[in-house]
């Protein structure tokens, strides 16, 4: 019979296989790093189009992206809420102009973001299941992590 450790150790932890899928259609160094760059400049530009609409609407996004990441991983949920902050932070330095800046961020990131995929040869993970919209910033923090050695 097997301990409840023995278990836990033998199962992954759900971040652990969320990664692994999400990193299967990231395996190419150049698709990598374009996702290193346009998934912060997507996110950051999502919470300037919430903001534009009502800065309201941009916590409640953050908010509930924080309710997924809680169930994920401490150290990611920390992770995300500093970098949250700090794009609430960029978004309101943007002033008059988030909903210019933010749309034409988003529209190049994403334009991006499939242009690595078409480098990939694979179809962007979100298209199997949305969740991967908020795995995304996990598997560039992820990459970051293993570089500084720090464990999520």
């Amino acid at each position: 019979m097997q301990t409840a450790t023995e278990a836990s150790a033998a199962a992954p932890r759900r971040v652990d296989a969320l990664l692994a899928h999400y990193a299967e259609s990231h395996r190419n160094p150049r698709n990598e790093a374009i996702h290193c760059v346009a998934i912060p400049l997507i996110m950051l530009s999502l919470i300037g189009l919430l903001y534009a609409v009502h800065p309201w609407v941009a916590y409640a996004f953050i908010l509930a992206s924080m309710v997924y990441y809680v169930r994920l991983s401490a150290v990611f949920l920390v992770t995300m809420a500093l970098l949250s902050l700090l794009g609430i932070v960029a978004v309101q330095a943007m002033g008059d102009h988030v909903l210019p800046i933010s749309a034409a961020i988003f529209v190049v990131a994403w334009i991006a973001q499939f242009v690595g995929h078409k480098i990939e040869g694979r179809k962007p993970s979100f298209f199997e299941d949305l969740q991967y919209l908020w795995v995304g910033p996990l598997f560039v923090l992820a990459l970051l992590f293993r570089k500084l050695g720090i464990r999520w």
